[in-house]
């Protein structure tokens, strides 16, 4: 009998393994000036928007895919297409090796990687990534309960008081389902204040996200979970696309391309922010499996990717990985990427959690990038209990909502250098370890030193922000307008409000004011400046 199971194992697997996955590439986009001519055709205005502010430029790479060319690939013999890229102008394709080679002989075709680098080598296609263990990586004053401990932990808690919460920036969630986010208690304030503005499902091709799995849930929680007196997110006040591209039923490298898809999806809509609990290393076919040796920033199929949507503006992090306790304890895809924040674990008191994957990168650079509270820490499940759970899943968006919040108080940084501000709030930035990176951000450090810069770097200019606001409004002054003070006039012309600027960088209070839409003037002895608030 055990033979005979032997032989049935044996077999199951020959099969499953005979379909092959591999990415087709494509020489050109053949419509790509006609979308370049009319960016609204490609991307939000919100995404324009993002790219004009910090002075990046439309490249073909923003371009869709050309449908003509994934029709005719899809209609080859044995070729299914399982998802694309318009960054990187390809296809997933899933076939057999025969299959898929015949691909070649389509004239816009200009190579097939496979997931399994061994059939590269015995083909004139050039050598790609292979493909990841999996890691779902789990193991205003708030009366924030025991949440207190993972935001106070990086000063989070200061930003808040200033009512920097998040408020008018958007996070891309990428993770495997999200269940009963829609019926929990504690995601209701995000439903009340209509912060979740959708989401997409690429595993099964449909807007289906509130099943399937519970990974998500607990994710989205650590940034915008609410439950006064229990459980207070990072990000309570963002807003927040939810994004399935894991497959819980498999390892696959199709999982890579679906995290693709969801991060150019995130481009397109305008997010400010990615967050990804998931990491990839070793697949159910270890023929498609990665290696240490390939950990050098850029070679993964969704580091490559993780790469280009920084590239675009947006701050990506990703969870280092949990393996830091195994015979394999390097961080994995897409945190490897150069440009990806990987975020390790730490414990309550600030010491490493043992469990969280440890750097460098093959190629030397510092990795994780920087930590949070991964074990231990607060958050909802899908009944709505606020309990805890472990694992850099969580320590992850516990420092993408503290990000969003950072972003709130100096929108006019660019991403890059909202990721240098934190990283260099670190306690361990002058001397980064290979369990700690960087160490562990000081975000109320990270915005004097951010608003310092603003300051020395315009002094001939006038500053205002966050707008919209809340309550708080930071103003940053050059010397003439220092001594005076700023009125604010309702939309009837009536002065409602005046207030003294003593100080270069000065945080005034406008608590006392209705929600609306506010002008004010600044009068000096060389000129008058003036603006215009919404407060919320």
């Amino acid at each position: 009998m055990k033979k005979i199971l032997l032989l049935i194992a044996f077999f199951v697997s020959f099969a499953s393994f005979s379909q092959e996955d591999a990415w087709v590439y494509f020489n050109d986009k053949p419509n790509a000036q006609t979308y370049l001519n009319n960016p609204l055709t490609m991307l939000t205005q919100r995404a324009l928007d993002r790219r004009a502010a910090q002075g990046i430029a439309l490249n073909v790479n923003d371009v869709p895919v050309a449908q003509t060319y994934i029709d005719q690939v899809d209609a080859a013999t044995g070729i299914t297409v399982k998802a694309k890229s318009k960054w990187l102008n390809c296809v997933h394709v899933r076939g057999t090796e025969t299959d898929i080679n015949a691909l070649e002989s389509l004239p816009f075709v200009s190579q097939i990687v496979f997931a399994d680098n061994s059939l590269n080598a015995r083909t004139a296609t050039p050598k790609k990534n292979k493909p990841v263990n999996k890691q779902m990586n789990v193991q205003t004053t708030f009366a924030y309960g025991n949440s207190a401990n993972q935001i106070e932990m990086l000063n989070g808690h200061l930003l808040h008081q200033a009512n920097y919460t998040g408020t008018g920036k958007i996070i891309a969630v990428l993770d495997s389902g999200f269940l009963n986010v829609n019926t929990a208690q504690p995601f209701q304030r995000l439903f009340n204040n209509n912060l979740i503005l959708g989401g997409y499902n690429y595993v099964s091709q449909n807007t289906n996200v509130y099943s399937l799995h519970n990974h998500g849930t607990l994710v989205l929680s650590c940034m915008g979970g609410f439950t006064d007196g229990q459980l207070v997110g990072t990000a309570p006040d963002a807003q927040y696309y939810l994004f399935v591209t894991e497959d819980v039923s498999e390892e696959n490298p199709v999982e890579e391309s679906y995290w693709v898809e969801a991060a150019e999806e995130a481009d397109r809509l305008g997010a400010d922010i990615i967050t990804s609990s998931l990491g990839y290393f070793g697949y159910d076919n270890p023929n498609y499996s990665h290696t240490y040796s390939q950990m050098t920033g850029n070679i993964a199929f969704a580091s490559k990717g993780a790469n280009i949507a920084f590239s675009k503006g947006m701050v990506v992090l990703a969870s280092a990985g949990n393996s830091g306790s195994s015979a394999n304890p390097h961080i994995g895809v897409p945190a490897e990427a150069t440009n990806v924040l990987a975020v390790g674990a730490v414990r309550f008191d600030e010491t490493y959690a043992t469990f969280s994957s440890i750097g460098p990168s093959f190629d030397g650079r510092v990795k994780p990038d920087v930590m949070a509270k991964g074990q231990a820490t607060t958050l909802s499940n899908t009944n709505g209990d606020i309990v805890t759970a472990s694992g850099t899943s969580f320590s992850c968006p516990v420092m993408a909502g503290m990000i969003a919040s950072f972003w709130q108080a100096v929108p006019n940084l660019t991403n890059q250098q909202v990721v240098n501000f934190v990283k260099q709030s670190a306690d361990r930035f002058t001397n980064p370890t290979s369990q700690f990176g960087y160490g562990i951000p000081d975000f109320q450090l990270a915005l004097q030193n951010a608003l310092l810069t603003v300051g020395e770097n315009q002094i001939e200019q006038f500053q205002f922000f966050p707008n919209p606001t809340n309550d708080n409004i930071t103003f940053v002054s050059p010397d003439v307008v220092l001594g005076s003070s700023v009125r604010f006039y309702n939309n009837l012309g009536q002065l409602v409000l005046s207030k003294n600027i003593d100080n270069p960088i000065q945080n005034l209070s406008l608590e006392s004011l209705n929600a609306g839409i506010y002008y004010f003037t600044i009068s000096t002895s060389e000129k008058v400046l003036q603006g215009k608030i919404i407060k919320n």
